[in-house]
């Protein structure tokens, strides 16, 4: 999560995926735009100046697995630990790098694209008080570059040699090559404290209790408390370097059910709601004016995929994925299921991106040729109408996760479609935190997924194709193509970005023909929130962007 410069503080940052967990981010591709909501303009609010207290209570489908952005992958881990760590670099609303509201003061790059020269502002602390100094920045940063780190963030750290103390506030970074990435990806992972797990075995800190019961960051807020299953709970840090939040707290409160999250947003049991599904948004917008919601939308930084275990012998023809694309009728999703609020996606790559390539194959819905396709690659109907080939069925189980309607929707509509061409399909609805759990390197329990992809600034394509990334990565369906491998190896040595924008394109073309997903739409992101909330700014990638500077007009 990053911006073309350097990164999105996000969270997570990391790879600048995140797997998408939310019951929204279902709705699609619109000009980004805020209050669009048919209402008349706002009325300015009551106060001039922003005023603190207050408590906001966020709503989220989806649980968190932990809070330490080396080692989570999903967006609502990446989310709280937003809220608890800052990180060095930050971006504007149009993506552009900025140490604004990083912990950068001075961020400089060599020449030759190998060293990069980050100094701290004084005074960052972290939320034990202890302050947060070059020392604290030389650890974080040498814990992915350990043999023994196994988190799922280490390409993003693959072409970076070194990490020096220059001084107190001052950090070397040293690369062995060239990578367009790094300043993009590589600055938006929190900064862990030295003092608390200097001690810790690089092999055990991704089980380590500091990242579940008691995460200490110099974010914004500090950790409270987090009951499984229920909320996550942050409070104000008085010492922030920034400046004291305004809210004096926000609590992330689990509700895996859209159509309990809609009973909690109109009771005001929740405050905020990202990620409203499409087809939900004029029941909200119904109620919002008595609720005290108001509603902001823009384009999503994410899309939403069907993808195969290429491990599964099933899949592992090019044809017969492509056959299985041309057997699911994606307008049908987006018109129907999304209310319309959605734009069919033949890319890994949002149209937001500046590397958004829309000119690569396409395989529309045809029923007909997808039947012919299946044929001609050897699959025969049955004597119950299913699909065989040497003795086995085309038949399959698709995951998805519990209480993201859409997702579950679009489980069901596969079944249906695929039926028609003799595929037998058997939707498996489970809780996320399961579903990511059966997607862990290693352990890949899954024939098929229905999931999300919640994208970095910078477009770089590896961190979830490259077959590098199979074993320990996120590419955990298993793709592998030798020769995009090496393109997706050299565009991160061009730091021309028009050249690179061509080599990215050329991958995006690939993996179009290959379709190791059916990659299904980009989403328009509808955002639920007090309609006394003052200091929000829609940022496609962050939700809770600038959180600090959030506050309540209660007057």
């Amino acid at each position: 999560m990053k911006k073309p410069a350097w990164l999105l503080v996000s969270m997570m940052l990391v790879l600048s995926m995140f797997l998408a967990a939310c019951g929204g981010k279902e709705t699609a591709n619109e000009t980004p735009k805020n209050n669009d909501t048919g209402k008349k303009e706002e009325e300015p609010a009551k106060n001039s100046e922003p005023v603190d207290g207050g408590d906001l209570i966020i709503g989220s489908s989806g649980s968190p697995t932990m809070f330490n952005s080396l080692y989570s992958s999903d967006a609502t881990s990446s989310e709280i630990e937003g809220f608890i760590y800052d990180s060095l670099l930050s971006s504007d609303l149009e993506f552009n790098p900025t140490t604004d509201n990083g912990m950068a003061e001075t961020f400089e790059e060599s020449e030759d694209g190998l060293t990069y020269t980050v100094k701290l502002r004084e005074g960052i602390k972290f939320h034990d008080g202890e302050p947060l100094t070059a020392d604290d920045v030389v650890f974080t940063y040498n814990i992915p570059l350990s043999k023994d780190y196994d988190g799922v963030r280490k390409s993003t750290f693959a072409n970076l040699k070194s990490v020096e103390k220059v001084d107190d506030l001052t950090i070397q970074f040293n690369m062995k090559q060239v990578d367009a990435q790094f300043p993009v990806e590589g600055f938006g992972y929190g900064i862990l404290p030295k003092h608390i797990l200097g001690e810790v075995p690089i092999k055990d800190l991704g089980e380590h209790k500091f990242n579940t019961k008691n995460p200490i960051g110099s974010g914004p807020f500090k950790f409270v408390e987090w009951k499984d299953g229920e909320y996550v709970k942050v409070e104000a840090f008085d010492d922030y370097y920034g400046g004291r939040p305004h809210l004096d707290s926000i609590t992330m409160k689990i509700v895996p059910d859209n159509d309990a999250m809609m009973t909690q947003l109109q009771n005001r049991d929740i405050d905020f709601w990202a990620g409203i599904p499409g087809s939900e948004i004029e029941s909200v917008k119904d109620f919002s004016d008595a609720a005290g919601i108001k509603i902001e939308e823009g384009l999503a930084l994410s899309y939403t995929f069907f993808g195969y275990n290429l491990r599964n012998d099933l899949f592992k023809d090019k044809e017969v994925r492509q056959a299985l694309t041309h057997a699911i009728d994606r307008e049908s999703i987006v018109a129907n299921i999304m209310d319309g609020n959605g734009e069919v996606a033949d890319v890994p790559e949002s149209p937001l991106s500046w590397a958004y390539n829309p000119d690569v194959p396409k395989f529309e819905y045809d029923v007909e040729k997808a039947k012919k396709m299946l044929a001609d690659a050897g699959w025969k109907p049955g004597a119950d109408g299913i699909l065989e080939k040497d003795g086995k069925k085309f038949s399959f189980e698709v995951k998805t996760n519990q209480g993201n309607k859409i997702r579950e929707d679009i489980t069901v509509l596969i079944q249906e479609q695929l039926k028609e061409v003799g595929i037998e399909v058997k939707p498996q609805i489970v809780e996320f935190s399961s579903l990511i759990a059966d997607i862990d390197p290693g352990v890949w329990n899954f024939d098929a997924i229905v999931l999300g992809w919640s994208l970095g600034i910078d477009p770089d394509p590896s961190g979830i194709f490259h077959t590098n990334e199979i074993e320990e990565g996120l590419n955990f369906i298993g793709y592998s193509n030798p020769e995009l491998d090496k393109l997706m190896d050299e565009q991160l040595k061009e730091r021309d970005k028009d050249k690179r924008k061509e080599m990215i394109g050329k991958i995006q073309q690939g993996l179009a023909e290959d379709q190791p997903y059916t990659f299904l739409y980009y989403p328009t992101e509808f955002r639920a929130m007090p309609a006394e909330l003052k200091g929000y700014e829609f940022h496609a990638k962050d939700p809770n962007y600038h959180a600090s500077k959030w506050w309540l007009d209660k007057e």
